[in-house]
C-alpha cells in the first residue's frame, strides 16, 4: 500500500498538543510570577496596616496610666528599686482609701508572688518640701500593737525602711502604734525612729525621739484571706501600710539659694529604697522588698516586644523636637535568620507592585501631666521582601516539580502515544483516498479490502482502533445518517406542538390586552416560554440556547411583586418582608421571574400543609441573595447531587402522586448562569432552603 504524502494540516493536532505543554509550562511559571507579585502587594498592604495597629497600640500603652508612669520615668528598669515620679505631685498618705486609689491609679506598684506589693515613689509640697512615698500592702495574723512604755520591739509588728542616697544610707524602724477601738478592725501608726545605736530593730531605748516628719500608717482588714476559715481568730489577713520619708535633699532642691528648681531630681534614678515588715516573734520577715519574683510596673524598654522585626521606635520629650536626641529608641524584636535563595532575592525586590509604600514613618503625641512626648515609629519593608523570600524559594521546590512532571509527560507521550498516532493517520488517509478514489475502477468495498492494517493491531486502544477502522468507517456513515433524519423528525414535531399552543396563546393576549391586567404578564410568559422550547430541537437545548435581556432590576420591588401575586399561580402563603433600600441587580425581568415561579410550585409541592414560603433578600457589597424556604421532608439523597440535572425529579407528595418531568430547577440553573447568577440548595432542620445570588447593578 502507497502511504500519501501529507501537508502541514496533517500536522496541526501535534503541532497544538506540543504548543499545549509548552504553554502549560509557561502558564505554571506565569502563575507563579503573578502570585508572587499578589503575594508581594499582599504583603505590603498587610504591613502598613499592621504598622499602623502598631503605632496604635504603642500610643494606647502610653496613654495608659501605667504608660504615662513610664514616659515619667523613662531610665527605671525592673530591679531599680528607685522611687518613681508620679503624674501627681503629692499622696494623701493619711487616708488608706486616697492613698490606694492613687497607687492603683499611677500602677507603681510592684507586685510579690506571695501577694504582697508596693510603691515607692516621690513627692513634693511646696510648703513642707520632698518626700519619698510607700504605700503597700502583705499578709499578716492580727496585728500586735506596742505599747509605748516598752523599749523591747521584737514583741510588736514594725516597719523597717532603709534608703541609699546619695552615698548615705539612712534607716528608720517604725513600729505599730494602735490607734483603734477594740473589736474593730486594725488601724494605727507607724512611729519612725533613726536606726542609729542604741536603737536597733529589736530594742528603743527610753529616752529615744520620733522624728517627727516621719509619717506611717498601718491598716487591716477584718475579713480573713482563706476561704477555709473565715472565722479563725489567727486567720491571715491583708494589712496597708502608708509610709512617708521625710529627705532634706529633696527640701534642698526645691528650695534652692539664688539657683533654678531641679525636680525631679538628677539623680532619683540612683536612689534605692528598701522597706521591710517584720512579725513580732523571732525577727521574722513578713514582707521584703527585694524579695525574689517581684513583677515591676510596666517600663518603656517593654514597648519593644510589641515592634515586628525592622521597626524602631523613638520617644522625644516634648513636641516638633526632631533636633533634639530621642529620650529612648527601640528596635523590634529579633527573629530567627531565614534563607533565601539570592537569585529569588533579587526576584523579589524587582517585582512591580502597584502602589509601593513610601518610607513608612508614623507621630504621635501623649499628653501627660508632666509635659508631652513625641513618639516616633519608622518601618522598614525590606523585612517584608526578606521573609517573602525565604517563602518563595520554598516554594519554588514546588514549581520545579510541576515543571518536571509536565516534561516527563510529555516525553511518555510523544514517545509511547504520538509516533503511533502518526503512523496511524498516515494508514487512515490512505482509507480516505482509497474510499473516495477510483483507482482502476474497483469497488470502493474492494478498495477498502486490498489494505493492510494487520500490523497495527494490538491489545491496547490504538490497535483496536487501528483493527475496527474499516468496520466503523461504514457504520459511522449510517448512523450519522440516520440521526439525522431522526433530528429533523423530532424539529418538525416540536414546530407543530409550538404552532398549535400558539394559537390559543395569542387568543388569550387579546382577552388581555393591557399591561395593568395580571394576566397579560403570565400570557406574555408562555409565550416567551413557546418560542424558546420550540424554536429548536430538544427543550433541554432550547433552554441552553435562549437569549435573554439583561437588564437592571430592583430585586426588591421585583420580590414584593411576585410574594403579592403569587397565589394567582397556584401558590399561596408567600411571604416576604420589603427592604426599605432599593437592591438593583443585573437580571431579565420575565427569565427570573420564571425562575422565582419554579422555586416557589417546588416549595409548594413538598412544604408540611398550611406552612408558609418564606422569601428572604440579603444585599452584599457586589451581589445579592434571595432565599427560598419552605418547611418540609428533605430532598432524597439518591438525587439530592443532580438535582439541577434535566429530567430528574422527585415523585410529588400531593394527593394525585402526579409525576414531573424534572425541568424547572434546570430552568432555574440554566436562566441564572445566563444572568451571570449561581443557585445553592441547603438542608436545615425544619426543611430546605434554595439561594438565589444575583450580581448587583
Amino acid at each position: 500500500m502507497t502511504l500519501p504524502r501529507l501537508g502541514l494540516a496533517a500536522f496541526r493536532q501535534r503541532l497544538l498538543f506540543r504548543g499545549v505543554f509548552v504553554a502549560l509550562a509557561g502558564a505554571v511559571l506565569a502563575l507563579a510570577v503573578a502570585l508572587l507579585i499578589e503575594e508581594k502587594e499582599r504583603s505590603y498592604q498587610l504591613y502598613t496596616q499592621n504598622f499602623g495597629k502598631t503605632m496604635g497600640e504603642v500610643a494606647a500603652k502610653l496613654r495608659h496610666p501605667a504608660g504615662q508612669l513610664a514616659l515619667l520615668n523613662p531610665s527605671h528598669t525592673a530591679a531599680s528599686g528607685s522611687p518613681l515620679l508620679l503624674p501627681f505631685g503629692a499622696i494623701d498618705f493619711d487616708d488608706q482609701n486616697k492613698a490606694w486609689q492613687a497607687v492603683e491609679t499611677a500602677g507603681c506598684s510592684v507586685q510579690y508572688p506571695n501577694g504582697a506589693s508596693l510603691c515607692v515613689a516621690i513627692g513634693s509640697n511646696p510648703y513642707a518640701g520632698g518626700f519619698i512615698y510607700l504605700v503597700g500592702s502583705f499578709f499578716s495574723g492580727p496585728l500586735v500593737a506596742r505599747d509605748r512604755t516598752q523599749t523591747t520591739l521584737d514583741q510588736w509588728h514594725r516597719a523597717r525602711i532603709t534608703l541609699n542616697m546619695r552615698g548615705e544610707t539612712t534607716r528608720w524602724i517604725a513600729p505599730f502604734e494602735a490607734q483603734h477601738e477594740p473589736g474593730a478592725a486594725a488601724r494605727g501608726r507607724l512611729t519612725g525612729f533613726v536606726e542609729v545605736p542604741p536603737v536597733s530593730a529589736d530594742f528603743l531605748p527610753k529616752d529615744a525621739k520620733p522624728v517627727r516628719d516621719f509619717r506611717g500608717w498601718l491598716w487591716q482588714d477584718g475579713a480573713c484571706a482563706e476561704k477555709a476559715e473565715p472565722s479563725a481568730p489567727d486567720c491571715s489577713k491583708r494589712s496597708y501600710f502608708s509610709i512617708r520619708l521625710p529627705v532634706d535633699v529633696f527640701r534642698e532642691a526645691l528650695f534652692p539659694r539664688g539657683k533654678t528648681v531641679v525636680w525631679p531630681p538628677a539623680d532619683l534614678a540612683q536612689i534605692r529604697v528598701r522597706a521591710e515588715v517584720l512579725a513580732p516573734t523571732g525577727s521574722a520577715t513578713l514582707f521584703d522588698s527585694d524579695a525574689a519574683g517581684a513583677t515591676p510596673p510596666f517600663s518603656l524598654r517593654e514597648l519593644a516586644q510589641l515592634l515586628p522585626p525592622g521597626e524602631r521606635l523613638e520617644i522625644r520629650s516634648g513636641i516638633a523636637s526632631s533636633g533634639i536626641a530621642p529620650m529612648l529608641t527601640l528596635t523590634g524584636r529579633e527573629v530567627q535568620e531565614t534563607v533565601s535563595a539570592p537569585w529569588m532575592e533579587r526576584l523579589v525586590q524587582r517585582l512591580h507592585v502597584d502602589e509601593t509604600p513610601s518610607p513608612i514613618e508614623a507621630k504621635e503625641v501623649i499628653r501627660t501631666p508632666a509635659g508631652s512626648f513625641e513618639l516616633r515609629l519608622t518601618g522598614d519593608l525590606k523585612s517584608v521582601d526578606a521573609r517573602l523570600s525565604a517563602v518563595a524559594t520554598r516554594m519554588s521546590w514546588f514549581v520545579a516539580a510541576m515543571l518536571g512532571a509536565i516534561l516527563l509527560a510529555w516525553i511518555i507521550i510523544e514517545v509511547g502515544l504520538i509516533r503511533r498516532i502518526t503512523e496511524l493517520t498516515r494508514r487512515a488517509a490512505a482509507v480516505s483516498r482509497d474510499v473516495q478514489g477510483a483507482e482502476g475502477g474497483r469497488k470502493a468495498e474492494e478498495r477498502i479490502a486490498s489494505l493492510e492494517v494487520a500490523d497495527l493491531r494490538g491489545r491496547d486502544e490504538l490497535g483496536i482502533l487501528a483493527g475496527g477502522l474499516s468496520d466503523l468507517l461504514q457504520r459511522v456513515k449510517d448512523d450519522v445518517a440516520r440521526e439525522r433524519i431522526r433530528a429533523e423528525q423530532e424539529r418538525d414535531m416540536w414546530h407543530a406542538v409550538g404552532h398549535e399552543i400558539m394559537s390559543p396563546l395569542q387568543s388569550l393576549m387579546v382577552l388581555h390586552p393591557k399591561p395593568t391586567d395580571t394576566s397579560h404578564r403570565y400570557v406574555q410568559r408562555m409565550q416567551q416560554a413557546v418560542r424558546v422550547l420550540y424554536g429548536t430541537a430538544s427543550p433541554s437545548e432550547a433552554l441552553e440556547a435562549a437569549a435573554l435581556n439583561v437588564a437592571t432590576l430592583d430585586l426588591n420591588d421585583f420580590l414584593a411583586h411576585v410574594a403579592e401575586n403569587a397565589a394567582f399561580a397556584g401558590v399561596a402563603n408567600v411571604s416576604y418582608t420589603r427592604l426599605e433600600a432599593s437592591a438593583p441587580v443585573r437580571a431579565d425581568e420575565f427569565s427570573l421571574e420564571d425562575v422565582v415561579t419554579h422555586l416557589l410550585s417546588n416549595a409548594d409541592r413538598f412544604r408540611l400543609p398550611e406552612t408558609p414560603i418564606v422569601l428572604t433578600l440579603t444585599v452584599h457589597e457586589t451581589t445579592a441573595s434571595v432565599a427560598v424556604f419552605n418547611q418540609g421532608p428533605p430532598i432524597e439523597e439518591a438525587i439530592g447531587a443532580r438535582i439541577f440535572e434535566y429530567g430528574v425529579s422527585e415523585r410529588s407528595t400531593d394527593a394525585d402522586n402526579a409525576t414531573h418531568r424534572g425541568q424547572g430547577l434546570f430552568v432555574v440553573k440554566t436562566y441564572l448562569a445566563k444572568m451571570g447568577g449561581t443557585v445553592a440548595v441547603e438542608y436545615v432542620a425544619e426543611g430546605v432552603v434554595f439561594t438565589l445570588t444575583l450580581q448587583r447593578a
